[in-house]
């Protein structure tokens, strides 16, 4: 079975947003990526359809954003 993903940045919001997520979804079945500290994941967060972070993609490809931490364009930076 496919893993959801959930994108970060490693603000604040970002990081009560994670601990939100992995109470609700078993943590074998989410991978966390912190774009702050892995930037060559940028593009394939951009590609999966990520706007904002943070952001769940769920196994279907759906992408859910939740709260607004940052635009992808300010991680990029």
């Amino acid at each position: 079975m496919a893993k959801s993903v959930f994108y970060h940045a490693g603000c604040p919001v970002c990081v009560s947003a994670e601990q939100e997520i992995l109470t609700l979804i078993d943590k074998s079945q989410v991978e966390v990526v912190h774009l702050g500290e892995v930037k060559n994941r940028i593009a394939e967060a951009e590609t999966a359809g990520v706007k904002s972070v943070p952001a769940l993609v769920t196994p279907s490809g759906n992408v859910l954003h939740i709260n607004f931490g940052a635009s992808i364009e300010e991680v990029k930076a």
